[in-house]
């Protein structure tokens, strides 16, 4: 039963978020789970938060913005355009 409230209430937390602020903690998240389950230690589950955090930031900004697209360049910056 405890876990299902908790479910809940995080699922209710997240409804009024952004598509970034979703991505982010969906990314971080899992990165963590991943991160300290292939190291086995918090300092793996850290940096898989860290990781999966900016990732899953990225992704949530791009859909923010339908019909946008990130390319890049042969130079390999990044850019936004039409899609």
């Amino acid at each position: 039963m405890k876990k299902a409230i908790a479910l809940v209430l995080v699922a209710l937390s997240v409804a009024s978020c952004t598509q970034t602020e979703k991505g982010a903690g969906i990314g971080a998240a899992s990165g963590a789970i991943i991160g300290g389950a292939i190291t086995g230690d918090v300092r793996g589950a850290a940096v898989g938060a860290a990781i999966g955090g900016v990732s899953g930031a990225v992704i949530g900004h791009v859909t923010d913005q339908p019909g946008q697209c990130y390319y890049r360049d042969r130079y390999g910056r990044r850019y936004i355009d039409a899609c």
